[in-house]
């Protein structure tokens, strides 16, 4: 017979029992949105894949089987049936132009164009419909890609005078895929007061032919001098129309994104009036993509408004303005980027250093002393080892300040020496690998043999230097479109077939992480994106072939079918 106080405590046991079976039976509160049936990739590792998940406002509230996720939907939930596609978390790319996104979409697609003969064609043909003195305007030419050298050139440039000839009254501004170079007619030279005598500007060239007379081409900042021109021509437009084309501008670009499975981007280089074209949008509930700003501006402008100019999280997390952006050089196709030693093919060149170093040096002061991330374009390998010192000087200057994770854009070419210090300083890769496949096929006759294979896109080295590296596009220099980039990350694969030195290429994780966790990271957004678990923002990307086991070429023919940010399914293919 059991003792009272036995029978006491076996009732207790039995109603704790009862309580607890209850208690996990209980339904939780409904979920707002619940992903299901599918193949999700979290990037987390105490719980690498799972079947659902459930989100409750913007957040993750449940991660595991469908199963255990279907306990979450109620009569109001959103069900999103995956159908065994594959879920992502939100990608995030983490190096584009967004107005410029959107600006291209108004403007000649010029990346199709197989030479200078096409360009021309199209001008023709846009000049027909354009107004008197309308601008014409085109991006994504580049010669190196031509299937023919134009004549007469200098340096692969063609002249203006076809260009010229084809619209006489319009000024035409053509920019080079990478934005680092422009090619002109001579209305729009004329517009800008552009001259033989006209001297090149510090960080750029004019392209004058044997007798010292302009030939339409324009290096890194010497577009400047085309673009003032231009500005000074378009004051006739109203404030109206101006402010309606910056909308039009934004709206183009978020779709754009939304449609390629991004849900965030790295907006590298936009002014304090940009800025406040996004917090009027996000006020009015406009836009889809979150965006992670790098300030274009002055250091006297830096130094006056750093206080005003930093937000974090504004808008529900879809604005935060931290970072500076600035360029120490130009790129490698129009020989911009600043090298080490002279280009191979221009022996009288090593490229341009456009944003002074003495310059330089006061922003990352700027920086450190006012919490701002530095972010510095550098592509040529005495670029990247400049910005290297410039930043190794204002850490030492300023030891107590820690983890500023401070970012090289591009990173493209690099001396062997200065690799190990991209790990040792703490200074994020801000690559971008579309651009290792799309430039691969002429980078060798830029560089020769010995200095590309040392030092041109070499992910694996740096990540073996403990950097960490994150994925872009640059776009619209390359298509916003994350799969090529992705599909590049993994194979180094060129259109032709080749391999541009495949001991660099990531694994499909790597690559996967370079989009998400490490982009995240290198905005300090890490504990609120990058992965999928429960507390995080609900950005999800949904692809139609699951790009983590597919054939390697079957990366490319996949697409975004769902982009889902903060539990809103905002595009749906």
């Amino acid at each position: 017979m059991l003792k009272k106080s036995s029978k006491i405590a076996l009732i207790s046991g039995l109603v704790f029992l009862i309580g607890l079976a209850v208690s996990c039976s209980k339904k939780p509160e409904p979920a707002d949105l619940v992903v299901m049936n599918g193949k999700i990739v979290t990037m987390d590792e105490a719980l690498p894949q799972a079947e659902a998940l459930a989100v409750r406002g913007d957040k993750i509230v449940e991660v595991g089987t469908t199963k255990k996720i279907k306990k979450y939907i109620g009569s109001a939930t959103e069900i999103v049936d995956l159908g065994g596609k594959l879920a992502v978390p939100g990608l995030i790319d983490s190096h584009v132009h967004f107005t410029s996104i959107g600006q291209s979409k108004l403007s000649l697609d010029l990346t199709k164009a197989k030479n200078w003969d096409d360009i021309v064609a199209m001008v023709a043909e846009a000049v027909k419909k354009a107004k008197p003195g309308e601008w014409v305007t085109g991006r994504g030419w580049h010669q190196e890609k031509w299937d023919k050298t134009p004549e007469p050139n200098v340096n692969g440039f063609p002249f203006h005078d076809a260009l010229s000839k084809a619209s006489p009254d319009n000024p035409v501004l053509l920019t080079h895929a990478s934005g680092h170079s422009c090619l002109a007619n001579a209305k729009a030279m004329a517009l800008a007061k552009i001259m033989a005598k006209t001297p090149n500007p510090a960080g750029g060239e004019i392209i004058k032919d044997a007798k010292g007379n302009p030939i339409g081409a324009f290096l890194e900042t010497a577009q400047g001098l085309l673009r003032s021109g231009r500005a000074r021509n378009q004051t006739a437009r109203t404030p109206e129309e101006i402010e309606a084309e910056r909308l039009r501008v934004v709206e183009l670009a978020d779709k754009e994104c939304l449609s390629k499975g991004l849900t965030s981007v790295h907006d590298a280089g936009a002014g304090w009036d940009a800025v406040g074209l996004y917090k009027k949008i996000i006020d009015q509930g406009k836009l889809g993509v979150r965006l992670n700003v790098m300030l274009s501006t002055g250091n006297k402008q830096l130094l006056e408004n750093a206080a005003e100019y930093r937000l974090i999280g504004y808008g529900g997390n879809r604005l935060t303005v931290r970072s500076i952006k600035r360029i120490i050089d130009g790129a490698l196709g129009p020989r911009g980027a600043w090298l080490l030693e002279p280009y191979e093919d221009l022996p009288s060149s090593t490229g341009l250093n456009t944003d002074s170093i003495e310059d330089l040096k006061e922003t990352a002061k700027i920086a450190i002393e006012n919490g701002f991330q530095l972010c510095v374009h550098a592509i040529g390998d005495r670029a990247n080892r400049e910005t290297l010192n410039i930043y190794e000087e204002a850490m030492k200057a300023h030891s107590d300040k820690k983890d500023i994770r401070w970012r090289i854009e591009h990173a493209q070419h690099l001396s062997l020496a200065d690799i190990p210090r991209f790990g040792q300083l703490g200074v994020i890769a801000a690559m971008q690998a579309i651009h290792c496949t799309s430039d691969g096929p002429w980078v060798l006759k830029r560089l020769g043999p010995k200095r590309a294979e040392e030092g041109a896109y070499v992910w694996r080295k740096l990540m073996a230097s403990g950097a960490v590296v994150s994925n872009g596009t640059d776009a619209p220099v390359e298509n916003v479109d994350p799969l090529p980039s992705f599909y590049a990350s993994v194979t180094r694969k060129m259109k032709n077939g080749e391999l541009f030195y495949p001991d660099q290429k990531m694994t499909r994780e790597e690559a996967l992480r370079s989009y998400t966790l490490n982009a995240a990271y290198a905005a300090f957004e890490e504990n609120i994106k990058g992965s999928l678990v429960p507390g995080k923002l609900a950005d999800i990307t949904v692809f139609s072939k699951d790009i983590m086991t597919c054939p390697d070429d079957e990366i490319l023919s996949a697409e975004a079918v769902f982009t889902i940010v903060g539990g809103k399914v905002l595009y749906r293919k």
